[in-house]
């Protein structure tokens, strides 16, 4: 059906050049109407640039009338019947500019409503500084770290081959390869795609140990150690929940489990292939402690964390106090917001499970500064990353860096038309058909994935200059406001309580966290209130 309109071109303007050949004049006028059409549709089989023409020959012209005529559709008809979230399609655009290394600035000011309640800005300086010529990066290694890492301000989240296709797995690792930042593999395990570009990779291990595990599901050091130890790899990362269904596990249908991605992620072809909603090879926040360490010794010190989307309190700081008891302490740790997520999850826990980004990154960096821990540990951000500001955002809050899922699918093409579960993804990018991932052309991706990473930190780099600052760990919560439901602006240090250096250990007068300190216990994860 995709090519039905091509190929009806091409049968008709065949069949009116046949009879035109043989009787001549009258059947002119048709070939002249369908052969335009019929070399339209060879065209778009053959050009790199777009996958929806690739795949939709002939007829995703459409689109791009309709994409043509969309202000005077927003005109008539507003926002609410273009479709997707405003956030969506306030970044969209942008995204596919900066992808496309386009122009992106915009004339008459902003669309926003500047008095809207949870309006956020920065307050700039006065006394600007020069733009930062080269991109800033952050050493990621604690004390036991035998291989730092410098990671890129901006880096690809955490999607997996298996969720995405194989060409954009490539796309995507060669587009960091290109910019010189970080890719993380998703839960999905280490495939040969991520390998095969040569870009930086974090392997994120999630509970059913894809890639790594035995033959009843649970972890094999052994695996993991004849895997993780090649150049491509530069840290790893635990998988201890996602924003889009923190607590919650996931299921591949058996009719998806090909051969290759049951030998990628070491499972039975044909198979129901479930990830577990906990982990089997711990079941305390000690356990979890040593296991990260073994994970740095197995990978002969490359540097080891974990990601979450924050949840109970007490939990996180009771992994706190087995740090700091046991004396080892993860390199990094990725806070997730549960507004992120690129990957389908069941509503309720879209919108009503898990902390959002804001609340867990300052609860998080909290925590660390409180017990005197934040130095040694980097901080990374996941949640609807998809520009300069929300990288600054991000940093002012606590972050140290920042992953972004969706402003990369964005880059690749994505068109949002949430057929990710289908397997029909218009544009080949969440699929496994290969006649449809056949239409992702991995070097123009490559390039598109380089360029919005780069026109972004460049942006990010023009906030922070504009701001006064010479360098990112400068960003402090009182440069960023945000107004109250009052109308009021207030800057988030005066919105939100930020410890002092060792003050959760001395005492802190946050009532709150003072309650989920007094209950976190290194040995048990759910301590009863």
């Amino acid at each position: 059906m995709r090519y039905l309109p091509f190929i009806l071109a091409l049968a008709l303007s065949a069949l009116f050049l046949a009879l035109y050949l043989i009787h001549g004049g009258g059947f002119l006028w048709p070939l002249v109407v369908t052969g335009p059409f019929a070399l339209l549709g060879a065209w778009d089989l053959f050009q790199p640039r777009h996958s929806l023409l690739r795949n939709y020959p002939v007829s995703a012209h459409m689109r791009w009338l309709f994409e043509g005529i969309r202000p005077e559709i927003r005109q008539y008809f507003g926002e609410s019947d273009i479709g997707g979230t405003p956030f969506d399609r306030e970044h969209r655009s942008l995204i596919y500019a900066r992808a496309k290394n386009t122009h992106e600035e915009s004339p008459y000011g902003t669309d926003l409503d500047l008095y809207a309640e949870g309006h956020e800005w920065f307050n700039h300086s006065m006394s600007p500084l020069p733009v930062a010529a080269d991109p800033f990066r952050v050493v990621v290694g604690g004390p036991a770290c035998k291989r730092p890492y410098e990671m890129a301000l901006l880096n690809v989240s955490a999607m997996s081959f298996g969720a995405l296709s194989a060409n954009a797995i490539r796309a995507l690792n060669r587009g960091a390869k290109m910019g010189g930042f970080a890719h993380d593999t998703g839960e999905g395990g280490l495939s040969d795609y991520h390998l095969e570009n040569g870009g930086d990779i974090v392997w994120e291990i999630g509970t059913a140990y894809f890639g790594c595990r035995t033959k009843d599901g649970k972890f094999d050091p052994e695996m993991f150690t004849d895997k993780v130890n090649v150049d491509n790899v530069k840290c790893v990362s635990i998988k201890l929940s996602q924003g889009a269904k923190p607590g919650l596990g996931g299921v591949m249908p058996g009719a998806k489990v090909t051969p290759e991605i049951a030998r990628i992620r070491g499972v039975p072809v044909g198979e129901k292939c479930v990830s577990p909603s906990h982990h089997t090879t711990f079941s305390t926040p000690r356990g979890l402690i040593k296991w990260l360490d073994e994970l740095r010794n197995l990978s002969g010190g490359r540097p080891s964390g974990f990601k979450l989307c924050i949840g109970r309190r007490s939990e996180f700081l009771a992994l706190c106090k087995a740090m700091l008891e046991m004396e080892v302490y993860p390199d990094f740790i990725i806070v997730d917001g549960s507004e992120g997520g690129t990957g389908a999850a069941p509503l309720e826990f879209e919108d009503r499970v898990g902390t959002p980004l804001t609340e867990g990154l300052i609860f998080v960096h909290n925590a660390l500064v409180g017990c005197g821990l934040r130095d040694m540990i980097r901080i990374g951000a996941s949640g609807k990353i998809t520009s300069g500001f929300t990288m600054a955002r991000a940093m002012a809050l606590g972050a140290d860096y920042c992953n972004s899922a969706r402003g990369m699918m964005f880059a690749l093409g994505c068109i949002q038309a949430k057929r990710c579960h289908t397997n029909n993804c218009p544009v080949g990018v969440a699929t496994q058909d290969p006649l449809r991932a056949k239409g992702l052309v991995v070097g123009g991706k490559a390039r598109r994935v380089c360029h919005y990473q780069q026109n972004t930190v460049t942006s990010f780099n023009q906030i922070i200059a504009s701001l006064g600052l010479e360098t990112p760990d400068q960003l402090t919560p009182s440069l960023l406001y945000k107004r109250d439901g009052q109308g009021q602006a207030l800057p988030y240090d005066v919105a939100h309580k930020f410890l002092s250096a060792g003050e959760l250990l001395a005492g802190c007068d946050d009532n709150v966290l003072s309650k989920a300190w007094a209950l976190a216990d290194p040995d048990d994860f759910t301590p009863i209130s």
